[in-house]
């Protein structure tokens, strides 16, 4: 599936003002090596057992071109996923990896420059029992994450658009961006200013 918008052309901080606090993952996922690309893709949703990584390995085989893979660990015990995963889901075009939960091989994946945006790192890999279906609603991060709903990270965050909300929000994202650079900070800075004012007035 392709995206119908160039979605990365908008930081997450653009579309904080689109989209509620509760679209925006726990900031302790963050980009495991700099300065990190921002990415966007549909969600390709894993959802592991706790210390087990069976189904990640299995979703990178799975997971649609352009996509990203997000994942619920279930734990940071154990590593989901390590250099040569990664390098076989760059090799296959998916966007990126988001995980809550911990990676391995972390100079591999910094060198190959595989977007990984995770916990933090842990050498110890998990197991691989259990299995259990792909593609299917996931927590991450704090926010409930369904199939094909839109992730925009990057250094900044991890922003998660409802797949049926999509073109409002970026539409909004947009002109918010384009306000934002048409502002001379003269102008921006006068407003702010006004604003601060009088905003203490009305404090006691």
């Amino acid at each position: 599936m392709k995206l119908d918008q160039n979605y990365c052309l908008y930081s997450p901080t653009d579309y904080a003002e689109a989209l509620p606090r509760s679209q925006f993952m726990d900031f302790q996922i963050k980009p495991l090596w700099s300065p990190i690309p921002r990415i966007s893709g549909f969600a390709f949703t894993v959802k592991l057992a706790p210390s087990d990584n069976l189904m990640l390995h299995a979703a990178i085989y799975q997971a649609p071109l352009g996509s990203i893979i997000v994942v619920e660990a279930g734990d940071t015990d154990f590593a989901v996923a390590g250099g040569n995963v990664c390098a076989i889901a760059q090799k296959r075009g998916i966007c990126g990896l988001v995980i809550d939960g911990v990676i391995r091989d972390l100079a591999e994946i910094r060198e190959a420059q595989f977007p990984v945006f995770a916990r933090g790192v842990m050498p110890i890999p998990g197991q691989k029992n259990k299995k259990s279906p792909l593609n299917i609603k996931v927590n991450c991060g704090g926010i409930d994450i369904s199939p094909n709903d839109i992730v925009v990270a990057d250094e900044e965050g991890i922003a998660v658009i409802p797949h049926n909300q999509r073109q409002e929000i970026y539409i909004k994202a947009k002109l918010r961006s384009e306000s934002d650079a048409s502002t001379p900070l003269h102008e921006w800075e006068e407003k702010h200013y006004q604003k601060i004012q009088s905003l203490l007035k009305g404090k006691s």
